[in-house]
C-alpha cells in the first residue's frame, strides 16, 4: 500500500535536489530569463554532477533518464508477494519538483535530462537502452495543425531498406536546438491510424535534420523551444524504439505508454514551481503582519492568510496525486488514469497557485523585485505540454467511463 510519507531512503536524494535547486539554480535564474536563449553554462558542472551521483548510485535513478517501465526482477518478486516498492519513478518526481523549486527553464535545459530521455527509458529496449546511455534526448510530438491531438500526426517514417526514412515538421520541441538527440514521434503507416505512430531516435546532425527557427515565450525562457524540419531524413531502422510490429488491436496505447511515465514528471514541475510560490508568499506576508495559523479555521483568520490557505489545500491535492501515478509506475501498476490525473490538477493548480501568489503579494508580486511573477509566468506551459489540460480530462473522462476515443471525443 501507498505511504504518503517521503520514503526515508530518497530523503538525502531531495536534500541533495533542494540544495542544488537554491544554491545553484535561483541565484541564476532571473539572469536566463532575461537573457533568453543563452545557454546556462553552470548547468554543464551541475549534469556532471548528476551523472557522478547515477553512477555511484546515490541518486536511485533521479531525473528524466530514471523513469523506468518496472519490469526488473525485484519488482516483479515484491508485487507477486503484496510487496511494494519505491523505486525510480517516485525518486524523479520528488527530485524534480525539488529543482523546479529553484526554477523550471533551467530544469528543462539539464544535459541528458531531456523528455526525451524519459521516452526512451520508457519503451526502449535493453539494447536501445545501453546505446543511448548518456544521450540528451528532446522529444518532438506537437506539429502544426495537431494540437494536442497526438493521435493524428502527419511526420511519416517509411522503411527502406535497413532505414527508415523521416518526413514533416515538429514544433515546440524542449531543448531542441541544444540536445544531441530527438525523439521523433511518426506514422509509419497513416493509412493504419494511431496505431501506427512510433518514436525514433535522431540524432543531431543527421542528414534531412534541421533546426529551422527558436520561439520567443512567455516563460521557461532559459529552455530553448524548437521547430525542426525533417525531409528525407535517414535513420538507421534499429533506432525505432520498442516493437516495429503495428498492432492494430492494441492502438494507440504502445505510443502513449510513454505518457503514463512523463506526465507525472511534468505534474511534478508544476508542484515545485507552485511550492516556491506559496513558500515565498508565506513569508511576505508573515514580513507584512500577515500570521498564518494552521490550528484555526481558515473562516477565522485574515483574507490573505485564508486564501493562502486555500491554495495550499489545493497544492497539497496536486502533490499526493503525483506520488500515486509515480509510485503505481513503480509497482507495475496501469497509471493511465492516475498519469491524467496527476497532470490535469497540478498543472491547473500550478497556474492557480503562482498567479494566486502574485495577487496576493501585491506589487512586490508583480514586480521582479521577487521571482513571484517570473514562477506565474513559467508554470503557464506545464497545463500545456505533455498534454493540455483539456485532453486531460478528455483522457479521464474516457477512462472513468470506459469508452474509446471513437465514443468520446
Amino acid at each position: 500500500m501507498i505511504s504518503l510519507d517521503e520514503p526515508k531512503k530518497f530523503r538525502p536524494l531531495v536534500g541533495q535536489a533542494h540544495q542544488v535547486a537554491m544554491n545553484m539554480l535561483r541565484p541564476v535564474s532571473r539572469k536566463y530569463d532575461k537573457g533568453e536563449h543563452e545557454y546556462p553554462r553552470e548547468l554543464d558542472m551541475l549534469a556532471s554532477m548528476i551523472d557522478g551521483l547515477s553512477e555511484s548510485g546515490a541518486a536511485e535513478g533521479a531525473g528524466a533518464n530514471g523513469v523506468g517501465r518496472g519490469d526488473d526482477a525485484k519488482a516483479d518478486k515484491r508485487t507477486s508477494t503484496g510487496g511494494t516498492r519505491n523505486g525510480a519513478n517516485l525518486a524523479s518526481v520528488l527530485s524534480i519538483a525539488e529543482m523546479c523549486w529553484g526554477d523550471v527553464g533551467l530544469l528543462l535545459s539539464m544535459p541528458r535530462q531531456g523528455l526525451g530521455n524519459s521516452a526512451i527509458a520508457s519503451v526502449a529496449d535493453d539494447e536501445q537502452l545501453e546505446r543511448f546511455a548518456g544521450v540528451w534526448a528532446g522529444m518532438a510530438i506537437t506539429e502544426p495543425g495537431t494540437g494536442s491531438d497526438s493521435a493524428n500526426i502527419r511526420t511519416t517514417a517509411r522503411l527502406d531498406g535497413d532505414e527508415y526514412v523521416i518526413d514533416g515538421e515538429k514544433i515546440y520541441v524542449t531543448a531542441g536546438d541544444r540536445a544531441d538527440h530527438i525523439v521523433v514521434w511518426a506514422s509509419l503507416d497513416r493509412d493504419l491510424g494511431r496505431a501506427a505512430i512510433k518514436s525514433f531516435v535522431v540524432p543531431k546532425g543527421t542528414p534531412g535534420m534541421r533546426v529551422d527557427r527558436l520561439e520567443h515565450k512567455l516563460g521557461i525562457k532559459a529552455s530553448d523551444t524548437a521547430t525542426i524540419i525533417f525531409e528525407d531524413c535517414r535513420v538507421p531502422a534499429a533506432n525505432l524504439l520498442g516493437s516495429p510490429e503495428v498492432d492494430t488491436k492494441q492502438g494507440f496505447a504502445g505510443a502513449m505508454a510513454t505518457f503514463d511515465n512523463t506526465r507525472p514528471l511534468v505534474a511534478a514541475m508544476a508542484v515545485g514551481c507552485a511550492r516556491a510560490s506559496l513558500d515565498l508568499t508565506r513569508d511576505l506576508l508573515a514580513q507584512a503582519g500577515v500570521e498564518v495559523d494552521y490550528d484555526r479555521p481558515a473562516q477565522n483568520q485574515s483574507a490573505a492568510a485564508a486564501r493562502l490557505l486555500e491554495m495550499e489545500a489545493d497544492w497539497e491535492g496536486a502533490y499526493l496525486l503525483t506520488l500515486q501515478a509515480a509510485w503505481m509506475a513503480d509497482n507495475k501498476q496501469p497509471n493511465s488514469l492516475e498519469a491524467s490525473m496527476a497532470k490535469a490538477k497540478a498543472g491547473r493548480v500550478g497556474s492557480a497557485v503562482t498567479l494566486g501568489c502574485v495577487e496576493l503579494a501585491g506589487s512586490i508580486g508583480y514586480s521582479e523585485t521577487e521571482l513571484l511573477e517570473k514562477w506565474a509566468r513559467d508554470s503557464k506551459i506545464l497545463d500545456i505540454f505533455e498534454g493540455t489540460q483539456q485532453i486531460q480530462q478528455l483522457i479521464v473522462a474516457r477512462r472513468v467511463l470506459g469508452l474509446t476515443s471513437a465514443q468520446l471525443r
